[in-house]
């Protein structure tokens, strides 16, 4: 007899659909509605607990777009529980999903995104510290082209909400984040700002356009090795070598977040007209048609051609399970990722549950990862949102 399993009274735990160095996430389900959430899970034993420390960022942030709704946030038994909106696959899912390289219209969409979410995180005072493709995810339903921004687990106030008096300068600081994406500042030890999100985020965008980074794969006997190579190929890459071959306006974006002073405030304005001012002249139309999105509406005559001679070939018991695992396997990519160290929960598993871009091989090395409904991509047409006066009166029940 299977256990149920409740958080907030009204939240089953089903199955482990990821995990992280804090802790588990679950596919959850509200029993009064049917709808299916993401429910974090973190034992109150835990060395270092963080994930009451996530919730309180997360209601700091509530309301901004882009920023997961959290239902419920307590502790049930020996877990701390964070309930939260259940969304669709993470930007390296569907990096990978798309050969591993976006074209600059996708580029320019998701940078144009990404650099509003930063602006709006940082005008709450705080700062993320983990920008990279895993913690950005994509919306289901009616939200399926808006990006996420998750793991807050490293996040940081860099000023006082109320004086908005900075931070003080500090060095020989730990490196917090993920050595791929970390700014050269924060290898050099120096306590991070707002200029290291937006450093973050130029390698993030030119890895999308490269499909990698010079520094991947580097080889090393220990961590702080590993980091110091990382480091060293950082500092001796110039933005021009960085970005050679792509349009300028990459050039100018890198150059200008390593010129930043340490409590600068980034031209988010400037920025965006940057990027902008590129996806205008190359003639592309702002109709959040992304690279994944046609790479789908492709594959779909495909399928259908291949139905009919599948189906003829097998017996009516054997026809379904052997079709969707074919339909799996068709999407077979590697989501070997290197160079991730000192993350918070990367739940990228957990809501980017089913991607059709997963083959078969990876979801049995990563069985973590939830098959849900065949493909994350449709799932954009399951919309579970709810109004943002629903939202507030929710929130104000379990804070």
């Amino acid at each position: 007899m299977a256990l149920d399993l409740r958080v907030g009274k009204k939240y089953r735990i089903g199955r482990k659909i990821g995990s992280g160095s804090f802790g588990d996430i679950y596919l959850g389900t509200n029993i009064v509605s049917g709808e299916e959430v993401a429910i974090k899970l973190e034992s109150v034993r835990a060395k270092h607990p963080q994930l009451d420390y996530e919730a309180r960022v997360y209601k700091v942030l509530s309301g901004g777009i882009g920023i997961p709704f959290v239902r419920w946030y307590g502790t049930e038994c020996d877990y701390n529980a964070l309930v939260m909106d259940l969304l669709g696959p993470s930007l390296e899912d569907l990096f990978n999903f798309c050969g591993r390289k976006f074209s600059y219209k996708t580029v320019l969409l998701l940078a144009d995104q990404l650099i509003c979410r930063l602006e709006f995180i940082h005008a709450k005072s705080f700062i993320h510290r983990d920008i990279k493709p895993d913690n950005f995810l994509m919306g289901i339903g009616r939200r399926g082209n808006q990006v996420n921004v998750i793991d807050f687990g490293l996040a940081k106030r860099y000023r006082d909400s109320r004086t908005h008096v900075h931070i003080p300068y500090r060095e020989n600081k730990n490196l917090t984040g993920t050595a791929r994406y970390a700014s050269i500042n924060t290898h050099l030890g120096v306590e991070q700002s707002r200029r290291d999100d937006i450093e973050s985020l130029a390698y993030v965008l030119i890895y999308f356009c490269r499909g990698s980074l010079p520094w991947q794969g580097l080889k090393a006997q220990t961590k702080k090795q590993k980091y110091d190579r990382i480091m060293e190929k950082k500092m001796t890459t110039s933005a021009e070598a960085l970005t050679r071959g792509l349009p300028s306006e990459f050039t100018s974006f890198l150059n200008y977040a390593r010129s930043l002073r340490f409590d600068d405030k980034p031209d988010y304005l400037y920025m965006r007209k940057l990027f902008r001012d590129l996806f205008v002249r190359q003639s592309y139309r702002y109709d959040y048609v992304f690279d994944w999105n046609l790479l789908k509406s492709q594959a779909k005559p495909q399928q259908q051609q291949q139905q009919p001679a599948q189906q003829s070939q097998q017996s009516p018991a054997q026809g379904s399970g052997q079709a969707q695992q074919a339909q799996v396997s068709q999407h077979a990519h590697d989501d070997s990722k290197d160079d991730r160290q000192a993350s918070a929960v990367n739940t990228t598993a957990a809501v980017a549950a089913a991607s059709a871009a997963a083959s078969a091989n990876a979801t049995t090395n990563h069985a973590t990862r939830l098959i849900r409904r065949d493909d994350p991509i449709q799932q954009q047409h399951i919309y579970t949102g709810q109004s943002q006066q629903q939202q507030q009166q929710q929130q104000q029940s379990w804070l």
